[in-house]
């Protein structure tokens, strides 16, 4: 299994030209031999009162992001993200068939 530690960026898009919220993460993403990967991770920064409201809020309305990883200007992989109580961010790639249609990767 092939491992990538590494920080990105968490991207919530309203439509193609308007991002709401970005969210530096520290991230470990693994793949195993048929190219599955999985991800976890946590903010990179603790998150201040108004960027946790935001972050709820998000959240609430619709779990799905973009991730943008080092050199990269905007985040392609849609990915849905779910947080534990501790803080940990699973984050899980979306299909294309599985997007909400509100939702469009760039």
């Amino acid at each position: 299994m092939d491992r990538f530690v590494s920080q990105g960026r968490l991207e919530w898009w309203a439509n193609q030209s308007t991002c709401l919220e970005m969210y530096d993460i520290d991230i470990t993403v693994s793949v195993d031999a048929v190219g599955q990967w999985r991800a976890t991770g946590r903010h990179a920064n603790a998150l201040d009162a108004t960027q946790r409201e935001s972050w709820d809020f998000l959240m609430e309305m619709d779990p799905h992001f973009s991730i943008a990883f080092p050199g990269e200007d905007r985040g392609g992989i849609a990915v849905r993200v779910v947080e534990a109580e501790d803080g940990t961010l699973t984050l899980t790639e979306v299909a294309e068939q599985d997007q909400h249609a509100s939702w469009t990767p760039c």
